[in-house]
């Protein structure tokens, strides 16, 4: 029987997405060991500070770096990552391979209706886009910074007195925290962040890696892969990050192609600035960097070089 090692976050929902990723694997290879091994993160030890500042301590990512230091070791085989936390850069040796099925890419407002937010009202968040886009549609909110797993973000709600506080729809599904959704934001108005929703399957890229990329290969989706590369690639040619205010959403259309909307917001919500286009699927990075051009002939590199001054003095 042959064992591999599989590597992840230690939040309960880093474990819900393995078990969700593993589920029809173990379906399929009766024959095939997979054993989940728990990795902590930079961010998980770190909850006080900045992102930013802790992606910086880390060398890399705050959510991905210690996993794929491990990856590359070979402490374990593959790693589950949520795609959005990732870098867009795979460090040498790794790749990334489709991912499964995408959940629900939207973010949602938890504890009330943007509508029924009252003027003034406290709402947290730890994602500076989240930030940006709330004070674009609702510039009277006071946007309180929050950071944490699914379920604690949520109780501050109570320990802190805040009237909402924004999640991924995604995260909340997987933990059956529906009940908790408020609203969920409208994606024209509130673009994800690129890859949300989707799992991220990093493997090595060595012949020894090349059977367990056969098995895992099984459960890839094509369209999936092709949305989250168009918006990763708009992503890096924007030469963003976990930390920058930048939305993004593919779509398959029924023909065939993506259309990738994408957005750029200033940290204070007073200049936003987005766009759309639509092309082949097969060239999805492509595409991602065409959108990118054309934000970057809007503005996109003064409004991102102004949100990260803010965010390195803070």
């Amino acid at each position: 029987m042959v064992q591999y090692l599989v590597g992840s976050r230690a939040s309960n929902l880093a474990k819900a997405q393995v078990r969700e990723y593993l589920r029809p694997l173990r379906e399929r290879f009766p024959e095939t060991t997979f054993t989940h091994r728990v990795i902590l993160e930079g961010g998980d030890k770190d909850r006080t500070s900045l992102l930013s500042r802790v992606s910086a301590v880390s060398g890399g990512s705050a959510f991905s770096t210690e996993q794929e230091a491990a990856l590359v070791r070979g402490d374990v085989d593959v790693i589950v990552h949520s795609l959005k936390d990732l870098p867009t850069a795979n460090p040498p040796g790794l790749v990334l391979l489709p991912p499964p099925e995408r959940e629900d890419i939207g973010d949602a407002l938890c504890g009330s209706t943007l509508a029924g937010l009252r003027k003034g009202a406290k709402v947290g968040t730890g994602a500076p886009r989240r930030t940006a886009q709330l004070l674009a549609v609702r510039p009277d909110l006071d946007v309180v910074p929050i950071r944490g797993n699914v379920p604690p973000r949520l109780k501050k709600i109570e320990t802190e007195g805040l009237d909402a506080v924004v999640l991924a729809v995604a995260g909340l599904r997987r933990l059956g925290l529906d009940d908790a959704i408020g609203e969920v934001l409208p994606l024209d108005q509130f673009p994800p962040s690129p890859g949300q929703g989707a799992l991220g399957i990093q493997v090595r890229t060595d012949e020894n890696s090349n059977p367990l990329r056969e098995i895992l290969s099984t459960v890839g989706d094509v369209a999936v892969d092709a949305q989250v590369r168009a918006e990763r690639a708009l992503l890096a040619e924007l030469h963003g990050g976990c930390s920058v205010p930048v939305g993004a959403n593919a779509k398959t259309l029924p023909n065939g192609e993506l259309r990738l909307f994408g957005q750029v917001t200033s940290l204070d919500g007073t200049v936003q600035i987005s766009g759309a286009l639509t092309g082949s699927a097969a060239e999805p990075e492509k595409l991602g960097a065409a959108l990118a051009a054309e934000l970057i002939d809007q503005g996109a590199h003064s409004i991102l070089d102004a949100v990260r001054g803010v965010l390195a003095a803070r």
